[in-house]
């Protein structure tokens, strides 16, 4: 047996079977945030160059200064496991791959979350009133946390503990 062998509770697979068996997850996991951050940055940016642009107030202005940066970013860290990988490829990390790909992609889906709520707060200020929408939008990152971490911190956590 190698030196380096550390199965994973329940699996008896090594170092390297591990860190492909991860990589291979989160692959799956990227081109689905991926995919999603690309198309919402792409509308994004078309809204600038729409006839009712001009009409918006400085504040809105502002706010989708900042949604469309926030896409930017999310989409840079979703897409950064991609050039971490080509960049260390043949060189015998993977497994220090997966732990960097692992935290872009983290990052990535906070800075998406940050872009869709960006993005409400803009729509739903050009639509109904600010008070209103600032409730709406809030109710939608409390949504989005327990859909996307709140869940995942709390298995950890459990699990965590029960061990």
């Amino acid at each position: 047996m190698r030196d380096d062998y550390q199965p994973a509770p329940g699996r008896h697979e090594t170092r390297e079977q591990r860190a492909d068996r991860r990589w291979a997850e989160l692959l799956q996991e990227v081109r689905v945030a991926q995919t999603g951050v690309q198309i919402l940055l792409a509308f994004l940016l078309t809204v600038a160059f729409t006839p009712r642009f001009e009409d918006l107030a400085d504040p809105d202005r502002n706010i989708y200064v900042v949604t469309v940066l926030l896409g930017a970013a999310a989409t840079g860290a979703l897409i950064a496991p991609v050039s971490f990988h080509r960049i260390v490829f043949g060189h015998r990390l993977k497994p220090e791959t997966v732990v960097w790909a692992s935290r872009f992609t983290l990052v990535g889906l906070v800075l998406l979350l940050c872009t869709l709520i960006s993005a409400l707060l803009l729509i739903l200020r050009v639509v109904i009133s600010d008070q209103l929408a600032v409730w709406l939008v809030f109710g939608a990152l409390v949504w989005f946390a327990s859909c996307w971490f709140v869940p995942a911190v709390w298995v950890r956590r459990r699990t965590h503990r029960d061990r």
